[in-house]
């Protein structure tokens, strides 16, 4: 370095692993970009390449890599740990021998790029050091360009505004300047703090591009990309980033924006291609149009092919276009000077005619585009006169087209077109590789969320849920908001049921906005369909509230509700979308998409939401049958119980059901009690076997059967005599039926005398004052098996204080593992509820039959306890 001052140092060492070589690339690529050398970084970069391949993959050591800035230029040396390792020496006569044998090359670079280089030892290390001078330059001057005529300088406003915004290293704004007040309608204080996420538009696809958050961490970056402003518009800004740190060492970054027509006040002069002829090694066509280095992801790589076609022709604006996999459409993938968000994504036919871009397949000029309006669709409205395109093509089949505009007539000819062609050749292979490359990762993220998505429909028969579902799983990741309109039936509208947006503060006024429109129309035709009338009505709310604010200082000064109807109108003022939900070959509903202004759906996106809403047809159509059978199973079975007890003098009574079973209200287990006549009420508790519809049948017959007998004055074995009969007519549909019933006659002297007749039904247990528990009445035959039964009835007296317990089976034959409740626990558990209400009572014997068994019970319960209260307590 001789006695040059150096005025800045990094290093860094990197593993002897393959991965290293780039890593250390790419180390010295930022170091010498962030110093402002980019005239020597790609030399750099080549060199560095080298030197640590020889350090971590020939010698197999750790590489020391060590970068030093002078005013004049830079040098960098690679160590190594291997010094036995045979290197020449450096001398005039030195022979490195042939460039394609396996060793030798780095020296062999550094001898012919290198200003200086050496080779130096030390005990333990080796180093390979390398000088590259600054090119020589004009004193003051870092580009020039030439005189040009007044009329041919880019159009700016009368005064050019330049938003400086400070971003600090959480991605928070930290400082924003007057001109960005200006330009986008936010105080300083406004946006303090923030994400500059929360405002930015950033162009890209998920997954498949360089997002801002990776672009703030560059240490350089410039391009194109939007603002919202506080209106809810997307602002096109053309920005220049730098990444800087401040005295402690704290990294920020600090950008400068203007609008993107004003581009040239920020814009850097594309390099001059280097002179082939003075130059020993053969460029790459593909790098001398891209540059060094491209884009490694396909967003990045178009966005650059615009720029750098437009900047070669001297244009106002370039579009790329991506065909189709069958070739019929093209679909707008990147563009610049035009309002590339509206764009993005659209499609437009391939084949001649009205609004389709007839000259996609053969190079085309169009002097002026107001001689052949629709030629180019892209252009439609854009000011745009003189056009440009060539076609990408990859083994003669189309696979994109490349154009150039500019606002004057007659800019371009067939030489303009060959120059253009001739840079569409040479990046129309690396085009396509990236493309497919997006197209793999893009299946592979459908396949994957295809499966969750299936996964999630089915594990789930609640509507509002799979509604729910529907939603989530489409916004943020298909499009930006969502709404699920239903149709109940046939000749019912579709009904808006479900709103979700991402940002949940614009759901309600979304809402607002599509329940004042009419509904799309229910149509069956499987695909997506364009609906324009979100947008429409958005539109026309925001010139009401722009029509009403005139003359204010809007947008800081409206009121919240004027806010909110402009971020709604931006919010639905891209594409929407709406697919069928078709199941059972009936729509029962549309899934509409959206995207905020100027943005467009992209066809990948679209198929994807399309088996999306396959699959949620069908899960929300499970979901309404699930719904509308559980409805009428409910209804059904609520009938088959009393509507209520009566209230019945001088006796308490109470009844716990239990109904076994998801959703199950009523079993195979029955109560009633009711009144018969005045002064008698009977009262019943039964067991059907079986279950389902058949069992219920019998149950709905039991009730009412046993309240139209006794009301007729039928005595209690009459009346089941005659439930027997008529359960024998049902025939094959017939079941057993154990049943105890009973009447019963409040006494004037406080007791209360009981008839009973018990069919094959446990036992009813009374519980006297004393504690004692006795079975009250003798069994008798089930109801359902014999056609002849010959049944009694017997008489129970209940003292004051008395209480009678009558039980369904799903009591007694409680089990855990072989022990089981019984008859006899039952009466031990009985035995201890002197002195309780009949609520109480049968609260304990519900405690007890619960907590005898850890799992949940299998069968239906029953129990019916009444008490004859002593007088104290009347």
């Amino acid at each position: 370095m001789g006695s040059a001052v150096i005025t800045a140092r990094a290093a860094a060492t990197f593993d002897p692993v393959g991965r290293s070589v780039a890593t250390a690339r790419a180390f010295v690529r930022d170091t010498l970009q962030g110093w402002g050398y980019t005239d020597v970084v790609d030399d750099a970069v080549v060199l560095t390449s080298e030197l640590v391949t020889n350090a971590v993959v020939h010698a197999g050591t750790a590489a020391d890599v060590l970068c030093l800035r002078t005013e004049d230029g830079v040098r960098v040396e690679v160590s190594d740990h291997y010094p036995e390792r045979e290197i020449p020496l450096q001398s005039s006569g030195l022979d490195f021998g042939s460039p394609d044998r396996e060793g030798g090359r780095g020296l062999l670079l550094c001898a012919a790029l290198a200003s200086r280089w050496g080779v130096e030892y030390t005990p333990e290390h080796k180093h390979v050091w390398f000088q590259l001078d600054l090119p020589e330059r004009p004193v003051g001057i870092r580009s020039a360009g030439p005189v040009l005529p007044t009329a041919l300088l880019p159009v700016a406003d009368e005064r050019v505004r330049v938003a400086v915004v400070q971003i600090d290293g959480s991605g928070a704004i930290a400082s924003w300047n007057d001109d960005a007040a200006f330009l986008f309608g936010y105080a300083a204080d406004q946006v303090a703090g923030k994400q500059l996420t929360d405002f930015a538009a950033w162009p890209h696809t998920p997954g498949t591009s360089t997002g801002i958050a990776d672009a703030l961490r560059l240490s350089r970056w410039e391009g194109s990309y939007g603002i919202r402003g506080a209106d809810g518009r997307v602002i096109p800004v053309y920005a220049s980033h730098l990444r800087v740190r401040d005295t402690q060492g704290e990294p920020s970054t600090v950008c400068l924006l203007v609008r993107d027509h004003e581009r040239a006040v920020l814009q850097t002069p594309v390099r001059a291609p280097v002179d082939s002829s003075n130059d020993s090694r053969t460029a790459d066509p593909f790098e001398v149009f891209i540059g060094s280095p491209a884009p490694d992801d396909l967003d990045g790589l178009l966005q650059r092919t615009v720029e750098r076609a437009r900047d070669m022709l001297d244009a106002d604006a370039a579009f790329l276009l991506l065909a189709t996999d069958d070739e019929t459409e093209l679909e707008v993938r990147a563009t610049t000077g035009l309002p590339s968000a509206r764009q993005r994504f659209a499609r437009v036919p391939v084949e001649a005619g009205t609004n389709r871009y007839s000259s996609a397949r053969m190079p085309a000029v169009h002097e002026d585009l107001t001689a052949v309006p629709g030629a180019v669709p892209l252009l439609t409205d854009t000011g745009m006169r003189s056009v440009v395109t060539v076609p990408l093509k990859v083994e003669g089949r189309l696979t994109g087209s490349l154009g150039v505009a500019a606002e004057a007539a007659g800019r371009y000819s067939n030489e303009e077109a060959l120059r253009l062609q001739f840079a569409a050749d040479r990046i129309a292979l690396a085009v396509e590789s990236a493309r497919l490359g997006e197209l793999e990762r893009l299946r592979r993220g459908s396949l994957s969320f295809l499966v969750e998505a299936s996964d999630l429909l089915a594990g789930t028969l609640d509507r509002d849920q799979t509604l729910a579902l529907m939603a989530q799983m489409t916004v943020p990741t298909l499009a930006t908001w969502c709404a699920v309109y239903t149709i109940a039936d046939q000749l019912a509208e579709p009904y808006l049921s479900y709103v979700l947006h991402e940002d949940e503060e614009r759901i309600d006024g979304l809402k607002e906005l599509l329940a004042s429109i009419a509904p799309p129309d229910p149509v069956p035709t499987p695909g997506a369909r364009i609906w324009p009338a979100p947008a429409q009505a958005g539109h026309e709310a925001a010139l009401r509230v722009s029509t009403r604010t005139l003359g204010r200082d809007a947008p800081l000064s409206m009121g919240a509700a004027a806010r909110t109807t402009l971020e709604t109108a931006s919010a639905v003022g891209g594409e929407t979308v709406v697919l069928p939900l078709v199941a059972r070959n009936r729509v029962i509903g549309m899934l509409t998409l959206g995207k905020p202004s100027d943005e467009h759906f992209r066809q990948e996106i679209l198929e994807l939401a399309e088996d999306l809403s396959r699959r949620a047809a069908l899960a929300l159509d499970n979901a309404r049958l699930y719904s509308e059978r559980v409805s009428i199973s409910q209804s059904l079975q609520r009938s088959l119980l009393p509507p209520g007890l009566p209230d019945v003098p001088n006796v308490e009574i109470e009844v716990i059901y239990r109904a076994a079973g998801e959703g199950n209200e009523v079993g195979g287990d029955f109560y009633d009690v009711f009144p018969i006549r005045d002064g008698a009420y009977g009262f019943a508790i039964g067991d059907v076997c079986g279950t389902g519809p058949e069992a219920a049948a019998v149950t709905g017959l039991a009730r009412h059967a046993l309240r139209l007998l006794a009301r007729e004055g039928f005595g209690g074995p009459a009346v089941l005599e005659r439930l027997n009969a008529a359960i024998m007519d049902e025939g094959e549909r017939s079941r057993f039926l154990t049943l105890l019933y009973g009447e019963l006659w409040p006494q004037e002297d406080g007791s209360a005398l009981l008839k009973v007749v018990c069919a094959g039904h446990p036992l009813p247990l009374r519980l006297r004052q004393d504690g004692s528990v006795e079975a009250a009445a003798d069994p008798q035959p089930l109801l359902g098996v014999m056609d002849d039964l010959e049944l009694y009835e017997q008489e129970v007296t209940l003292e004051p204080g008395d209480v009678l317990l009558c039980v369904t089976d799903g009591v007694t034959e409680r089990r855990e593992g072989t022990r089981m409740l019984g008859d006899d626990g039952l009466a031990d558990v009985l035995s201890v509820c002197t002195g309780l209400t009949a609520g109480a009572v049968a609260g304990r014997i519900l405690r007890a039959v619960e907590r005898f068994a850890a799992e949940p019970a299998s069968d239906d319960m029953a129990i019916l306890a009444m008490r004859v209260p002593e007088p104290d307590t009347f």
